[in-house]
């Protein structure tokens, strides 16, 4: 795959949360075999200890994360890699960057011409809470939550503006 610097940056779009929720739901069932659902009442501050990070870069330049507990990242590993996640810290990071590289992928290829015009990076996994994510202006995006068991799992899109 070969990107232009001058390629068009692709604004975005409303319905790509739904697209997002959508290779969320698929990733976690396919590969981890994990039912992510809808939250009846969705707790509104975006908390967890265990953050991976992929970066977007070429038509759309941006990042896609996913942020949870260390009790649901231990969960999440143990189902994608098998064995006790908890006895070796490693294989959690492991497993949510994976997990933050898999969605990102399948949310891309949802995207209408995006597929083909933009790279993913190696994901970056970030253990603890007190941090913040700072992006240059212009900069958009969201969030969004989805339970696991009852537990959060938040999704975001930050991408910057043309």
């Amino acid at each position: 795959m070969s990107l232009s610097v001058n390629e068009p940056v692709t604004k975005i779009d409303e319905h790509w949360k739904g697209l997002l929720e959508c290779a969320a739901v698929e990733v976690f069932s396919m590969m981890a075999g994990l039912e992510l659902e809808t939250f009846a009442e969705p707790p509104t501050d975006v908390r967890g200890d265990q953050t991976a990070m992929v970066g977007l870069a070429g038509a759309l330049c941006g990042m896609i994360t996913v942020r949870c507990s260390s009790k649901v990242a231990t969960k999440l590993a143990a189902a994608l890699v098998g064995g006790d996640a908890s006895a070796n810290p490693s294989m959690m990071s492991d497993a949510m960057g994976e997990l933050a590289n898999m969605v990102a992928g399948n949310f891309k290829s949802k995207v209408t011409n995006l597929a083909d015009r933009c790279m993913l990076s190696v994901p970056t996994v970030i253990s603890g809470e007190d941090y913040t994510l700072q992006m240059m202006p212009p900069t958009e995006g969201f969030n969004m939550v989805l339970s696991l068991g009852g537990e959060a799992v938040w999704f975001s899109l930050v991408i910057h503006g043309a």
